[in-house]
């Protein structure tokens, strides 16, 4: 597959809506020639450099480490620049840019990976690629909080607008949620017993009792869920391209080997 760098920016496109989760965006030009073998080269934004739009920070999926940003996602793209042989470049960005659709249609970005679930707004805003995504309950070490139904008549925290947030007010049945405006907020307010178990994405929590061993997770969700890997809306050469690595990243062990250095355990099948 042939790489092209895009000698003019794509012009945004007029109707922009929403959708969600892991994310790569090709920037396409306004006068290209026409893509060989079938329409499958790929064009990014800058000679030798596959631009990932992100949000920082979100462990474990992106963030600083010294001045390095690491984590799942990072590891991720880094696969498919390998194969499409560039180096990945990551810009920091408001998330609302990133779920619109508009840093990709502004040629900011090549892809957005920042650890995002699909939902159907960001669905018409994005074209993805997909893995299993997981909702999990975090909970004070011991306390015995193990399913939903045990949090009847506690606090259960969620953080505003995520898919955990929908999942527990039609799922946690007597519980009472409380709204946290960000990840961080939440879970410190477990940790603090300032509520008695949150709810978020599995990956984010388990990262967070690692470095928290007075916490645990002491369940998973299987809601249905996919984190996307996303780029702009017809960027069908760059898509079908981050399947590839990532079907190829499965089979070969590549993919689990950096779960489990992220997750602490494999993916389940």
């Amino acid at each position: 597959m042939s790489v092209r760098s895009a000698r003019k920016p794509w012009k945004p496109l007029s109707a922009a809506v929403a959708s969600a989760a892991l994310v790569t965006s090709l920037a396409a030009c306004s006068s290209t020639e026409s893509s060989g073998g079938g329409g499958t080269d790929v064009e990014l934004v800058s000679s030798g450099k596959l631009k990932t739009c992100t949000h920082l920070p979100y462990a474990p999926f992106q963030f600083k480490k010294g001045k390095e940003i690491v984590g799942f996602d990072v590891d991720l793209v880094d696969l498919v620049a390998k194969d499409l042989d560039v180096s990945q470049e990551i810009v920091d960005t408001p998330f609302e840019g990133i779920q619109s659709g508009e840093d990709l249609n502004a040629s900011k970005c090549d892809l957005a990976a920042a650890g995002m679930t699909i939902t159907p707004v960001r669905d018409k805003n994005l074209d993805f690629s997909y893995f299993e995504a997981t909702q999990a309950l975090l909970v004070k070490k011991g306390k015995g909080y193990d399913t939903l139904g045990d949090l009847k008549g506690k606090k259960l925290g969620v953080q505003q607008s995520t898919t955990g947030e929908v999942y527990a007010k039609k799922h946690a049945k007597g519980a009472e949620t409380v709204q946290f405006e960000d990840l961080g907020l939440l879970l410190t307010a477990v940790k603090t017993g300032q509520v008695d178990a949150g709810i978020n994405d599995n990956g984010v929590l388990y990262d967070y009792v690692k470095k928290n061993p007075d916490t645990e997770v002491t369940a998973e969700f299987d809601t249905g869920e996919k984190y996307g890997i996303g780029v702009r809306t017809g960027n069908d050469a760059l898509r079908k391209q981050i399947n590839k690595s990532l079907k190829k990243a499965k089979a070969d062990g590549r993919y689990d080997k950096i779960y489990k250095k992220w997750f602490g355990k494999e993916p389940t099948r």
